[in-house]
């Protein structure tokens, strides 16, 4: 939590939710999209945002249907692999879902409040938290890898080192 505010420091359009950090209980999406549903009103457009192989596995998720009720599913897809190719293996429940609701623009989430699912593709960065980790681990620089002051965090407080 500490690095996200780090990351998000001078970025004010930008805020850090806390709501699932202090929970005791176990902790599901569409808890969250329920207690933000309340926070902000029916009106208001909510998105959560995934990664394609996060939203091809959906239907597993604790009462996923919901989640249409709640919130936008904005789906971040990597170039040369769009999510319609990755669909045609998809669950049949959630392919259902994805014809019926894929918005053919992102201004569809401006129109409604939730139910609509937008694929938007993402630059190909190849970094990950694992990397990150690793690098640390084996004292290996990871400057470019985080914004500057995530990396001095990191380094500051000697996180992902060995004792």
């Amino acid at each position: 939590m500490d690095m996200v505010r780090t990351a998000l420091h001078g970025h004010h359009e930008f805020s850090v939710d806390v709501r699932e950090v202090y929970r005791t209980d176990p902790c599901y999406s569409v808890d969250t999209l329920t207690s933000l549903r309340e926070e902000f009103g029916s009106e208001q457009p909510l998105c959560l945002l995934l990664g394609s192989d996060a939203f091809l596995k959906l239907h597993t998720w604790h009462e996923w249907r919901r989640v249409f009720e709640l919130a936008h599913i904005v789906v971040m897809q990597r170039p040369g692999r769009p999510l319609g190719n990755a669909m045609e293996n998809a669950d049949d429940a959630l392919k259902e879902e994805y014809r019926a609701r894929l918005a053919p623009a992102p201004r569809r989430l401006h129109e409604a409040a939730n139910g609509a699912i937008v694929a938007l593709d993402m630059p190909l960065l190849d970094i990950s938290a694992t990397d990150i980790r690793r690098r640390c681990v084996e004292h290996k620089n990871i400057r470019y890898l985080t914004p500057d002051a995530v990396t001095h965090y990191i380094y500051s407080k000697q996180i992902y080192t060995p004792c």
